[in-house]
């Protein structure tokens, strides 16, 4: 690695770290957005496998930029906003009891008391560092009291189903990074999104 290659690693990585920390001052969403697109790019070119471990835990959603950023003429495209504090979004991952190879993918959006919770089955591809996953279940709460706990109809509801279907018939995340604080990913719609590890 050449010392502009570290330096800019490094400074990507700081982006990155700030833009998740509840102290540091945020980046702007342009500096953001191209810290993304530049760790998603190191990644791929230096064929970095991610661990599904270092996704287990509760990540709250920091950032997002839905409009598929890319490099368009060597230059990072493409813009974001952080999430308001008002609304807080999060995304789950845990080992499922049932299998080694599935995770259990929850994602929760809460207003004030107000829970609205999807579950399911995921699975973590490490080649392409891809998280397929489907939300099997609905679940509203108000704090930890229980509105409404329904089963979501869909082809592969279970889990005999969900391991048989492919990829590409399933939403997914392509992680890029993952480290202890934040983890990012591009989602298959063509966003990019970035997490910081909850409290």
């Amino acid at each position: 690695m050449t010392a502009t290659n570290s330096a800019t690693t490094a400074s990507t990585a700081q982006v990155l770290e700030a833009a998740a920390s509840t102290t540091a001052r945020k980046p702007l969403g342009a500096a953001l957005v191209s810290a993304l697109l530049e760790a998603e790019r190191q990644t791929k070119q230096q064929r970095r496998q991610l661990s599904p471990e270092a996704l287990l835990g509760t990540w709250q959603l920091r950032f997002t930029a839905p409009k598929k950023p890319a490099y368009k003429a060597g230059q990072p495209s493409g813009s974001g906003f952080y999430i308001p504090g008002l609304a807080v979004a999060t995304l789950a991952f845990s080992r499922s009891d049932d299998t080694a190879d599935l995770l259990t993918i929850q994602n929760q959006l809460r207003v004030g008391p107000l829970k609205l919770r999807f579950t399911g089955p995921a699975k973590f591809l490490p080649k392409k560092n891809l998280l397929a996953f489907d939300f099997v279940r609905l679940q509203v709460l108000v704090g930890s009291l229980p509105l409404v706990n329904l089963p979501l109809p869909g082809k592969a509801a279970q889990t005999e189903k969900f391991l048989a279907t492919p990829v590409g018939k399933l939403p997914f995340f392509a992680f890029f990074a993952a480290q202890a604080d934040y983890v990012a990913a591009r989602g298959r719609g063509g966003g990019l999104a970035l997490w910081a590890k909850a409290d």
